[in-house]
């Protein structure tokens, strides 16, 4: 049942395509970065199969610097270029390669061609988290526990350009909200993005894989033999996972539960 609109504070939500896209000098209270092909979704399996972090790294030399420094049985170096592996790197951009046999108790350092740029852009924000269409609902049960005031979705895009699969997942994210929680629609939008973000969602939410298929990128995944990776990050809602960062660059699992229960445990009596 949705709550009625006047019972909980409203929340302001932008929808950017791309990280150069968003306000210069000014940062919402909640940032959720998306890049479902593919670090996001990589993100999300990763911590949900026991992966201590994930750092995030948008410079290649300063992830080797940064983990030359980890034990090397407890790292895993994750490097993508152009939907390939980097070479020398233990694992590309797959989600289904982190399996718990992988990552469990290890430590990702990640670069990536876009992902990594966008959480680069929001890192002094109060909170950041990562968002794919695999763990949209446990983003929304963040929210709509903690309703903070103004709300980011930043898309990754390719090299700096729109990106489908990327915008369909923050209508994803809005559609869910904007019906949960009962915001009006014209209060709860802060920018036009966000009514476009729902009305593509809403096409094509029941088709969201033919969607990734007509992405440039998720064509280019297609070149690259990645029509399993494709299959897995076009599911909803298959992660009860919420990444959040932790300190600036590194990504941690949040337990959604305990949120919730402090959420309610502060409130006050009425």
């Amino acid at each position: 049942m949705a709550i009625l609109s006047n019972t909980v504070p409203t929340v302001k939500f932008f929808v950017y395509h791309t990280p150069e896209l968003a306000p210069a000098n000014v940062l919402p209270d909640c940032a959720i970065v998306v890049d479902v092909l593919r670090a996001t979704t990589t993100i999300a399996t990763a911590l949900n199969a026991g992966a201590e972090a994930v750092q995030v790294f948008s410079d290649i030399d300063a992830l080797m610097q940064t983990s030359e420094k980890w034990p090397a049985d407890k790292r895993i170096r994750v490097g993508e270029r152009g939907g390939a592996t980097v070479d020398g790197f233990d694992l590309g951009n797959s989600p289904l390669s982190c399996t718990p046999e992988v990552v469990k108790g290890k430590r990702l350092f990640m670069t990536t061609t876009n992902g990594t740029r966008s959480l680069e852009r929001v890192q002094a924000a109060a909170v950041v988290l990562t968002a794919a269409f695999i763990n949209r609902r446990a983003i929304v049960e963040y929210l709509m526990t903690k309703t903070p005031e103004t709300v980011w979705v930043l898309g990754s895009g390719w090299e700096g350009s729109y990106s489908l699969e990327d915008t369909a997942c923050a209508g994803a994210i809005a559609q869910n909200l904007v019906n949960e929680m009962g915001y009006p629609l014209d209060d709860f939008a802060g920018n036009d993005e966000v009514f476009g973000a729902i009305a593509l969602y809403s096409q094509w939410q029941n088709k969201l894989f033919e969607l990734l298929n007509h992405a440039s990128h998720g064509q280019r995944l297609l070149r690259l033999g990645c029509y399993d990776d494709l299959k897995y990050c076009a599911q909803t809602d298959i992660l009860d996972i919420l990444p959040m960062q932790k300190e600036p660059g590194v990504l941690m699992k949040s337990d959604i539960k305990k949120q919730s229960l402090q959420f309610w445990m502060e409130e006050p009596n009425t």
